[in-house]
């Protein structure tokens, strides 16, 4: 039986670009190599794409003998990139250009220009695959753009779509989304950094009547917690305003659950699937600081994960109910993590947010709370890759001219 070729597509030009490769690598080392052939292609910091004729001598990264499967779990950090596979594409790969062109008797990318003499036709150096599973977080992996390219070159793909990956990474939109379909939010406000810029004092107020504090203040579009900060008062507010503004014109804010007494505790619930998805157990985070944000995630020792989180019954119905909700709001597909908050005095569940491409090493919540479904790592990579061919295989069903 033929192999499905199987594009690991990472890195990127977005903050995220550390935590691709280690989701990457991951990917890479568990999938099962009986079923697929794998093609790891990389893109830089500034948005080059690279690949290799031989996928399978960048398989091992800088040492052979550390994969991201040997390493001890506290190794596995945005810090330390090189120790991973993928960062082997982007020290040793061949540069390509890939133009968003259908391939009828192929499917693929067909590069047209190498850092190579050309001596090679364009259809030597293609990038035949099959499906591709983009493992980008954040801008430009995340947000529906690496998704248009795909779409326009017609090859399947593991995730959300143009719209999904779009409305699930605008924190903004996505809320609106929410109240259309009747989820329950934190309170919040948005505002841009044009009129922050030009009226600071006039959105200060702005936010101080809306809202109490604390509050948490985002940049409307990113991820891994980038660009977020918690506000006691109005003497922090300011900063953190500026903070979220280094990353988008638009700035989320949201007022904290649990006001100053009482953190929120903070449920994650793993969704797959296409047009049924399902939902996993629930799992809860105890961040080793005040909030999880990025260095907790990535750098810190310290944060729990608790699976399956501390729920009674009716609560952990509640939130895979509310997380197959917002899989749905968005129009997402393939996969998604949902995260929650949850006051721990009255018990109320606030959805928080969705992510399109979660973190995806074996010891990130996505697949830890799989596993804890009965899912085990390599099988939940086939079963993505199953939802992405046959999502691809339903598209084909669309007329387009008469």
């Amino acid at each position: 039986m033929k192999k499905i070729r199987v594009g690991i597509l990472f890195g990127g030009r977005s903050g995220e670009h550390e935590v691709s490769l280690l989701s990457a690598a991951s990917v890479l080392n568990a999938i099962d190599k009986e079923k697929y052939e794998v093609v790891p292609i990389g893109i830089t910091k500034d948005g080059r794409w690279l690949t290799a004729g031989d996928a399978q001598n960048l398989l091992a990264g800088k040492d052979a003998g550390k994969t991201a499967q040997t390493l001890p779990a506290q190794a596995l950090r945005a810090g330390d990139p090189e120790s991973t596979s993928a960062a082997a594409v982007l020290a040793q790969g061949e540069s390509v250009v890939v133009p968003p062109e259908p391939v009828h008797r192929e499917r693929g990318l067909v590069p047209f220009q190498s850092d190579a003499a050309l001596t090679r036709r364009a259809s030597d150096r293609a990038i035949n695959v099959d499906v591709i599973f983009p493992v980008l977080h954040g801008t430009f992996g995340e947000d529906g753009t690496i998704q248009g390219l795909l779409e326009l070159a017609d090859i399947a793909y593991v995730g959300a779509g143009v719209l999904g990956s779009a409305a699930g990474m605008d924190k903004d939109i996505m809320k609106s989304l929410f109240i259309a379909a009747g989820i329950p939010i934190v309170k919040h406000v948005t505002i841009l950094r044009g009129a922050w810029e030009k009226a600071p004092k006039k959105m200060q107020k702005l936010v101080e009547s809306k809202l109490k504090y604390p509050v948490f203040v985002k940049p409307a579009n990113l991820g891994s917690s980038v660009g977020i900060s918690k506000a006691h008062d109005r003497k922090e507010l300011g900063p953190a305003i500026e903070e979220a503004a280094k990353f988008d014109r638009k700035i989320v804010i949201e007022q904290g659950v649990g006001g100053k007494k009482q953190k929120a505790r903070e449920i994650e619930c793993s969704v797959l699937g296409n047009d049924d998805p399902v939902a996993s157990v629930p799992g809860e985070i105890v961040p080793g600081k005040e909030f999880y944000d990025y260095t907790a995630k990535y750098l810190d020792e310290g944060s729990q994960l608790i699976i399956p989180a501390k729920l009674t019954k009716a609560e952990t119905k509640k939130v895979q109910e509310l997380a197959i909700a917002a899989f749905k709001a968005v129009d997402c597909s393939g996969l998604a993590r949902v995260d929650f908050l949850m006051d721990q005095k009255s018990r109320k569940i606030f959805l928080n947010e969705i992510n399109t491409m979660p973190g995806f090493t074996s010891i990130s919540m996505y697949p830890k709370l799989w596993a804890a479904s009965g899912l085990a790592y390599p099988e939940l990579i086939s079963r993505l890759i199953e939802l992405g061919l046959e999502r691809h295989a339903d598209k084909k069903k669309n007329q387009y001219s008469r």
